[in-house]
């Protein structure tokens, strides 16, 4: 018989990323806070996780990966409909104004051009589930 747990539910996050020490990198970062991490490193796996069941919250993709690039796998997201509204941040090191106009023309939450601030992203992420800046309830 398991005990109830005071802790908060874990927010699911699919880092997509085929940059090893990059989506490391954000895991443990995001994985510090109330967050757990699925990290893939290329197109094809992002999009088998998102095509899938699997709850996720919140997806970091990176633009330029291998098979399926970022922007492809967000115009497919949009599409699926248990995915249409999840929230999905673009990493890029490609950071000209034509690549941040596709991913927000593509429904793109936000855009953040590397090399960016993993503390920076993680409060973006915060912001994203009401952080810090959520009104207290009575």
């Amino acid at each position: 018989m398991s005990t109830p747990s005071a802790e908060p539910a874990l927010r699911r996050v699919l880092v997509a990323d085929d940059e090893p020490h990059i989506g490391r990198i954000i895991q443990m970062k995001l994985e510090q806070g109330p967050y757990q991490v699925t990290l893939v490193s290329d197109g094809r796996e992002a999009l088998d996780v998102l095509t899938s069941d699997e709850p996720i919250d919140v997806v970091l993709l990176d633009i330029m990966m291998p098979y399926v690039t970022g922007l492809e796998v967000l115009a497919e997201a949009r599409a699926m409909e248990h995915r249409r509204e999840t929230p999905v941040i673009i990493l890029t090191a490609k950071g000209q104004d034509a690549d941040r106009h596709q991913a927000l023309e593509l429904g793109a939450t936000d855009f953040f051009t590397k090399p960016f601030s993993p503390k920076k992203l993680l409060a973006r992420v915060d912001e994203l589930f009401g952080g810090a800046e959520a009104p207290i309830e009575d």
